[in-house]
């Protein structure tokens, strides 16, 4: 069985990220920079070592042919981590929690077109931008410092988090491409209206509106 065939069988397991959402509700005053509080101007570089991986890397799994084998799940969350370029090499990752950390660039997860499930939460990115992923279908923003909702374009993304970040306005979420994402959280921004969310397979949206006689 190819890689492809893998994951197109692929079913998230939506309860145990949910869970692990409901887990850090109460916690996320102490977890996360609070609102409005301002990240320091600069870190010490921290880029991902290949000892960190080794740390990191779990779950074996076939790969190609089914005669290959990787490791394709990497938790290397609280590194305080500036770079993470080394993942380019690591193509058949599907499940990265880079959480936690002080990155400000995601683009070397723009190799990893197996990706299925990613978590980037409590970070300094400005943006969620990413080249389109075939495979993604959860993805979570939460807690950074994104400004808009650009460059989101995976065509099997289900769940996405954006929640706690610094968005005034919804662009660019196309409801051609973003044909199967049905849950969205959008909490603790600075929403001034719901247009621009038009999404066929919406089901959950969670936001709030800061201005209540502004057009929604």
């Amino acid at each position: 069985m190819s890689d492809e065939d893998d994951l197109e069988d692929f079913e998230p397991d939506q309860d145990d990220f949910e869970k692990e959402e409901d887990e850090k509700e109460t916690e996320e005053g102490e977890d996360y920079r609070k609102e409005g509080e301002e990240f320091p101007e600069e870190w010490l570089p921290t880029p991902l070592t290949e000892d960190m991986m080794k740390e990191g890397l779990s779950l074996l799994c076939k790969t190609g042919s089914g005669l290959a084998h990787a490791y394709v799940k990497l938790e290397v969350k609280e590194r305080d981590l500036t770079d993470i370029y080394l993942l380019r090499s690591y193509i058949h990752l599907r499940y990265v929690d880079v959480s936690e950390n002080h990155l400000t660039d995601l683009s070397p997860l723009n190799y990893l077109t197996h990706l299925l499930w990613l978590k980037a939460d409590g970070n300094r990115l400005r943006s969620a931008q990413l080249n389109e992923l075939p495979y993604l279908q959860i993805a979570s923003f939460a807690y950074n410092q994104i400004t808009d909702t650009e460059g989101i374009s995976h065509p099997r993304l289900e769940t996405l988090n954006l929640k706690g970040n610094r968005i005034h306005m919804v662009t660019g979420l196309d409801p051609q491409k973003l044909i199967s994402l049905h849950t969205v959280e959008l909490r603790g921004n600075q929403l001034e209206s719901t247009v621009g969310i038009n999404l066929p397979k919406l089901k959950n949206l969670y936001l709030e509106i800061k201005n209540a006689g502004l057009q929604t």
